[in-house]
């Protein structure tokens, strides 16, 4: 019998156009139902350049569905290029065009000599989520749009990918924290999403000299390629860093790996820490007051989050974790190997990790635990009205969230830490009787 979704904590891979509309002058052509590109845009109504509201789509209908729907495809990116100013267009197919099997590679294989590049990638939601969905646009971007590209090394030149643009509500603001590390060491980091990047950095891609990810799983299959086509080693950091422990970990992975200057990273590293430990000691009387936080804290949120801020919270701040839910769908084969991660922590601490997708379960599960005070709740927007049930104090870091913009805060790196305890104390705060 099919098991009931409850609580969704991603969407289905067409969904994934957000990466495509991540990059300046690209769009996406939909080959799908009509529809779905609205509905699929519930990021606090994220747009950009191009607004899912307008991407092009084939609105696929009954008559494509007996007849099939390629001319129709066809046609749509014919006119595509001729009103939509822009640089790059992705077609992207959902899941009835895949069921009818129209060939979108042959279609799109059609306008080769397009005064504008298009290039395709399969998406169908029954294949998988957004998480793989984003993968899936990459590699085929890197396997058609750099199909020609001969390699011309950059020295210091590093791609650096983290996590699927607007799933994470803080993609951004974490991805320019993370290239601004990499700057201060000396590295060159080329990134091809957001605000004055796109399409001249995909250019780059294969001239660099390293890749870098940083993901536990998202992503892994597109940066593999790069390696094999490229030449492009790479270095897979599965945590995201937040705080001084693990971003000084990270930076000295990196150096490690790249050879890039030792004397320079530790200097940064070493003024990085003293200004994290000033603010903290600036605080200490409130980060330690009890009555304030209690000392134990669940996670309900993706591989990501939840290996980042449990690291966090325990490593550098001395709260214990209880147990801990990953809602992405991680496929098995990674599971193993996120949950070593997310119990590679300080003084041997170890904690249950559960792989779920059942909202209900993760909700009835924390109503059981006893968390010796009370309790904190690090997730998503499902989580608040549980955390008001069971008096807990609750910050939101993870899709969906509903109730707070985030334009280009971020939560990695030494400042992204003190931005997530700002939240999270703000919150133990806000319950404080006067």
């Amino acid at each position: 019998m099919a098991k009931i979704l409850d609580q969704p904590r991603y969407k289905c891979a067409l969904a994934a156009m957000q990466t495509v509309q991540a990059i300046p002058g690209a769009i996406p052509i939909l080959h799908s139902g009509p529809g779905c590109a609205a509905k699929l845009n519930d990021n606090n109504g994220t747009s950009g350049r191009y607004s899912p509201n307008i991407f092009p789509c084939t609105s696929i209908s009954e008559k494509e569905v007996v007849f099939g729907g390629s001319s129709k495809l066809r046609s749509t990116i014919e006119n595509s290029l001729k009103v939509i100013d822009a640089d790059l267009f992705v077609v992207l197919s959902g899941c009835t065009g895949e069921i009818i099997g129209d060939d979108i590679e042959e279609v799109a294989g059609n306008f080769a000599n397009a005064e504008k590049p298009v290039v395709w990638a399969k998406t169908p939601g029954f294949k998988g989520n957004n998480y793989v969905g984003h993968d899936w646009i990459l590699k085929s971007l890197f396997e058609q749009y750099l199909a020609e590209a001969e390699p011309a090394k950059e020295k210091g030149l590093v791609n650096l990918f983290v996590a699927p643009p607007q799933q994470d509500p803080y993609w951004l603001g974490n991805l320019r924290e993370i290239e601004s590390l990499l700057q201060a060491i000396g590295l060159k980091p080329n990134t091809i999403f957001g605000f004055d990047r796109g399409l001249e950095n995909l250019k780059k891609v294969p001239n660099a000299e390293f890749t870098i990810l940083v993901s536990p799983w998202a992503g892994l299959e597109s940066a593999k390629y790069l390696q094999s086509r490229f030449g492009i080693p790479l270095l897979q950091y599965p945590v995201l860093p937040i705080g001084a422990s693990e971003t000084t970990k990270f930076l000295r992975a990196v150096q490690d790996f790249t050879g890039a200057d030792k004397g320079l990273t530790e200097r940064v590293i070493a003024e990085k820490e003293a200004e994290f430990y000033y603010y903290i000691e600036r605080f200490a009387d409130t980060l330690l007051e009890t009555r304030i936080l209690g000392k134990r804290f669940t996670v309900v949120s993706d591989s990501e989050y939840t290996i980042a801020v449990t690291k966090f919270l325990v490593n550098d701040m001395g709260l214990f974790p209880e147990k801990l839910f990953i809602v992405d769908d991680a496929p098995k084969a990674f599971q193993q190997k996120i949950t070593d991660e997310v119990n590679s922590l300080n003084y041997g601490i170890k904690t249950q990790v559960q792989f779920t997708t059942d909202g209900h379960d993760i909700q009835e599960q924390i109503k059981a635990m006893d968390f010796a005070g009370t309790p904190l709740i690090i997730g998503s927007n499902w989580e608040k009205k549980l955390a008001a049930e069971i008096g807990a104090h609750y910050v939101n870091v993870s899709y969906p969230m509903l109730e707070k913009l985030v334009i280009n805060d971020h939560i990695a790196g030494y400042s992204g830490g003190l931005h997530l305890l700002e939240q999270i104390y703000t919150a133990a705060m806000s319950k404080l009787k006067l």
